[in-house]
């Protein structure tokens, strides 16, 4: 973003980012509560996210990338939770998520042995670039997906993936693909909207505002 303040704290349509991500969780009538994982020098932690939420929203220790914030949330879930219980892992910069497609994850998924991700097929033909910026081939999108978040999966299976791939070296750059690994062609996908953006970009902040006021 080029700015100063994390992007999950930037103002949208009233609130801030995060705020948006987490209202949209906590409606969900089956989600009990959220834990953020948040960093050590999150200055806007305390004051955007400990206040009177409609349910408990928790902090979590944050990590060097996103594995170990996640795995870090999870175990401190530990004394709360049962292996087989379900946990969703969302993006905090994707306060666009539908509520219809957060019920439709949870609905597919909810007798699944392992569990999926909401993603959507790939609509633009694909390159593969070399550093140089030539274009280098151009895969087959037919059988490519858009990986969005929330990626549910079983508490016990998912600290176990995430733990093995830490532990020899890799580190996924989301939670499906530690579960690719650890569960070869158990993971599914579930379609969902193609406007549950992640905002990474200041365009982007203009055009989740856009999509609220839509459907506002």
């Amino acid at each position: 973003m080029g700015g100063e303040v994390p992007k999950q704290y930037l103002p949208l349509a009233g609130r801030t980012v995060i705020e948006h991500t987490l209202e949209c969780l906590l409606a969900q009538a089956r989600i009990a509560a959220v834990t953020v994982a948040v960093a050590d020098d999150d200055v806007y932690a305390r004051r955007c996210l400990v206040r009177a939420w409609s349910k408990p929203v928790k902090l979590a220790q944050g990590g060097a990338q996103r594995a170990h914030s996640v795995l870090n949330a999870l175990h401190s879930l530990r004394d709360e939770l049962h292996a087989n219980d379900w946990v969703l892992v969302h993006d905090a910069v994707r306060p666009c998520l539908h509520a219809e497609d957060l019920d439709k994850l949870m609905h597919t998924l909810e007798r699944d042995a392992v569990g999926g991700i909401l993603a959507a097929p790939l609509a633009d033909t694909v390159k593969q670039v070399a550093e140089d910026g030539t274009i280098q081939a151009t895969p087959d999108r037919q059988k490519l997906w858009r990986a969005f978040t929330p990626q549910m999966f079983r508490f016990g299976l998912l600290q176990i993936a995430l733990q093995t791939a830490l532990d020899s070296g890799r580190v996924p750059t989301d939670e499906a693909a530690a579960m690719e690994t650890a569960h070869p062609g158990q993971v599914r996908v579930v379609e969902g909207r193609s406007d549950n953006i992640k905002i990474t970009r200041p365009a982007d902040v203009t055009l989740a505002e856009a999509i609220l006021g839509a459907r506002a």
